[in-house]
């Protein structure tokens, strides 16, 4: 299959078949440049009046990087029991397991005008409301604000108001998501709160419900 990309869309060929994917935008690179990787698709599909997504993972390599181009319209809902259903094969893989091998979801740098990637590797999903054990953030759908201990604030004050409750960043930290969130919105979002989530010994729960 191949491929090229304008900008934030993302055009594949194959057996004489055109497919588009509109990529997520963004305006920073988390990062650049990923090697030895593997693509896998999620395209946008609608039955009837249901939204639904098609999974291309034909050319994936269960120890190479993969990466994962998801249509920006698809809604959470759609989108993570997919993204679970690929994680969870990955880590069940015993017998060509690379320890270094990592997940990275694709978007576009608006500002760079290039694509970028975010990583998720260490990221566990749950399709669920959270308990109220720690610091829940819930981010609402086409909301550019959150809430947290009966709190509203803009996505963009999360991190400092983190470490002013806290001091520093708090282990118990929650993060919480809209189920019909586009999924462009929700690379935004948590780009916007990825200090929270930087830590390379930290494995995180995400929920979304």
């Amino acid at each position: 299959m191949k491929y090229s990309i304008l900008i934030a869309v993302l055009f594949l060929f194959s057996c004489n078949n055109k497919e588009t994917i509109l990529l997520p935008k963004a305006n920073v690179s988390v990062v650049a440049d990923v090697q030895d990787h593997s693509p896998i698709y999620l395209f946008f599909r609608t039955k009837n009046q249901d939204t639904l997504t098609e999974v291309n993972r034909k050319n994936s390599i269960i120890t190479t990087n993969w990466i994962l181009n998801i249509d920006k319209r698809l809604p959470l809902r759609v989108v993570i029991p997919e993204v679970i259903k690929l994680q969870e094969k990955k880590r069940k893989e015993k017998a060509h397991k690379n320890e270094k091998a990592e997940n990275y979801y694709a978007y576009a740098d608006s500002i760079a005008k290039n694509m970028a990637f975010f990583p998720f590797t260490k990221v566990y999903y749950k399709m669920q409301k959270p308990a109220q054990d720690g610091l829940v953030i819930y981010f609402k759908k086409n909301s550019d604000s959150v809430s947290i201990a009966n709190t509203t604030l803009k996505v963009n004050q999360v991190v400092d108001y983190i470490h002013q409750k806290n001091g520093v960043l708090a282990p118990k930290v929650v993060l919480a998501f809209d189920k019909n969130m586009c999924f462009e919105q929700y690379i935004q979002h948590k780009i916007a709160v990825r200090a929270l989530t930087e830590s390379k010994n930290v494995v995180w729960s995400e929920y979304v419900f």
